[in-house]
């Protein structure tokens, strides 16, 4: 350290021209010596302040941005987030929650958690936190969650407003670990089919999707859907993990391959519990990474019928390089390849990452995700599944042996203007807001909701109110007719949600999802 406060002092004091010699005495061709020496000239010699920790960071993120899509560079603060979803756990008071009119709405308590513990209920609003005002006072979300966030064992006090109580409610809540679930949904869709949803890979995954399987199990589940829609993956070892349950000892399940390190193989131990169980996996085009290592390893094995539309294609190995200061780098350094050898990674050109975003718009202008038929492989992206010899695809993502087409008219532009203004979503939680004890009166469980409730013509019509306001209208009168089932239906899963939980949300939603019709009518 001494050495180089002493190097940095002799490079303020040197003439010009014997600096430009310096640099000569001491370059050896290296680029990380002259990488060292840029950044030591702007830091001493350029004309105004600079702010070294941010000079280094552009350069980090410079050099990565050339490189591949997915190697990155991530602040303390963003390892963090980017961490929490998929260790299992963090530390907090236990609360879901939105925003509403820029005030914090308890959705629910997480079930014996630290907020449920002291007394806090669905619909209650914090207003304090510590006796600083974070409602009405417009503080950005990620603020809030500061406050709330803390150590495991420390504690915070909450003002809390609740409807029907006049004065400012207060509760100590001694904060504690609150559990992250992957799975998000575990039901029986049908009589003898079993339906699981997984969110992502996470350190907890196996387990869930474990006691998701045993209750099902003892439902009397003889088939099992699992989604892998909009799952952006995760945990490789989790993927694994999930792959060995359906697979045979010594199947390989993926391997990664790079230039300086080597082939990895993955191959099952044979100790799966469900190796027998007919299987069929949901994917679209926001299937992701782990997910894809799960539905190539299904679909190569002849394992399962992988039903939907082409995956998105993230094949790409990311090894996490943690720097002193918490941040971290995460540099590509290997490809997945499903067991018969087949690239998950689609195409792109280094450092293009605005082509790259721009895929999913490139594929719905093609027609790839409305007509199988607008989609091409070259003979050289055929492969045989290891049992069945049937034809699958290379050349990026998993393509799907049921396709599903995306249908536009579904999610009609006005549809699609409503949720992107957030209408929809704060419409929902007003509604449950005002009618929640009526609600819970209603209807004692969720299958007396599901057969019973209709979203009221209220509700439409406020959203078609609040649209206006916010300059959303449709087009005329035919695309009014075509967005209000899907709303319907969207605004029962919302209120089922936020009643229960998301397992309910899905059992409704579900029945307007056409992958997973389809699933069910194969």
């Amino acid at each position: 350290m001494k050495s180089r406060y002493a190097f940095l002092f002799l490079v303020c004091l040197l003439p010009h021209c014997l600096w430009a010699q310096f640099k000569l005495n001491i370059g050896d061709d290296s680029p990380i010596r002259k990488l060292t020496i840029a950044e030591m000239a702007v830091q001493n010699l350029y004309v105004d302040s600079v702010d070294e920790a941010k000079l280094v960071e552009d350069a980090i993120r410079g050099m990565l941005k050339e490189l591949d899509p997915h190697s990155s560079y991530s602040t303390p603060k963003e390892v963090k987030a980017l961490n929490e979803p998929l260790q299992g756990n963090f530390d907090g008071i236990g609360v879901q929650f939105n925003m509403i009119e820029d005030t914090l709405l308890v959705i629910q308590p997480t079930v014996k958690g630290p907020s449920e513990k002291v007394g806090i209920l669905a619909g209650d609003r914090i207003i304090t936190v510590n006796d600083t005002a974070i409602a009405g006072v417009k503080m950005p979300k990620e603020d809030i969650m500061k406050r709330l966030r803390g150590p495991r064992g420390t504690k915070v006090r909450l003002g809390i407003v609740r409807r029907g109580v006049p004065e400012t409610l207060y509760f100590t809540v001694v904060r504690d670990k609150i559990p992250v679930h992957s799975i998000d949904a575990v039901y029986m869709i049908r009589p003898e089919v079993g339906y699981i949803r997984i969110g992502n890979f996470g350190a907890t995954t196996y387990t869930e999707f474990m006691q998701g399987i045993d209750k099902l199990s003892k439902q009397g589940m003889k088939r099992l859907i699992l989604d892998l829609q909009d799952n952006g993956g995760g945990y490789l070892q989790a993927a694994v993990q999930i792959a060995n349950e359906f697979l045979n000892a010594r199947d390989l399940i993926v391997y990664t391959e790079g230039r300086a390190t080597g082939r990895m193989d993955y191959h099952c131990d044979g100790t799966g519990h469900i190796r027998e169980l007919p299987v069929t996996v949901l994917v679209n085009e926001f299937t992701a990474s782990a997910a894809e290592i799960v539905s190539g390893a299904i679909q190569d094995h002849d394992r399962g019928t992988i039903v939907g539309r082409r995956t998105f294609g993230k094949g790409l190995v990311q090894r996490p390089i943690d720097l002193p200061d918490g941040s971290m780098i995460r540099l590509t350094v290997a490809h997945y390849y499903t067991p018969t050898g087949r690239c998950i990674q689609k195409p792109y050109k280094k450092g293009d990452l605005k082509e790259y975003e721009m895929d999913f718009d490139n594929r719905l202008k093609h027609g790839e995700l409305t007509n199988r038929d607008s989609i091409h492989f070259a003979d050289s992206l055929k492969f045989q599944t290891l049992r069945e010899h049937r034809t699958v695809y290379g050349g990026g993502g998993i393509m799907p042996d049921e396709f599903v087409p995306l249908d536009t008219l579904q999610y009609t532009r006005f549809h699609r203007q409503l949720a992107v203004k957030s209408v929809i979503i704060n419409s929902s939680l007003r509604y449950i807001d005002d009618n929640r004890k009526e609600l819970k009166k209603n209807y004692a469980t969720f299958d007396q909701f599901s057969r019973e409730f209709e979203v009221p013509q209220s509700l439409i019509d406020q959203i078609i109110a609040e649209g206006e306001k916010a300059k959303v209208t449709p087009k005329d009168d035919e695309e009014l007719q075509r967005t209000l089932p899907f709303l319907r239906q969207q605004l029962k899963a919302l209120v089922a949600r936020d009643l229960w939980d998301m397992n309910e949300y899905y059992h409704i939603i579900n029945d307007q999802n056409h992958i997973v019709q389809r699933a069910l009518a194969l």
